[in-house]
C-alpha cells in the first residue's frame, strides 16, 4: 500500500502502524507517532490499522544545548 511519512511517499506492507514502523526502520526508536494528525500512543500502534493514502508523522526527540 501506499502512504506519506514526515512528506515522503513510501510503499509499504504492512497492514497496522506497530508492522509499519518496524518495516520502516523504526523499530528501536524512540518516537513519537501520528496518523493523519492524530497523536497515537505507542500502546495503540499494534491496534491502529493503516489504508491507502495515510499519512504517518514520526518525530523522534532531539538533543542540544
Amino acid at each position: 500500500m501506499n502512504i506519506v511519512v514526515n512528506g515522503e511517499n513510501k510503499k509499504i506492507t504492512s497492514l497496522n502502524l506497530q508492522q509499519a514502523m518496524s518495516e520502516l526502520g523504526y523499530k528501536k526508536v524512540k518516537c513519537a507517532t501520528a496518523l493523519n494528525g492524530q497523536f497515537v500512543s505507542v500502546e495503540d500502534r499494534n491496534i491502529t490499522t493503516l489504508k491507502e493514502g495515510d499519512k504517518i508523522e514520526v518525530v523522534s526527540p532531539q538533543q542540544g544545548g
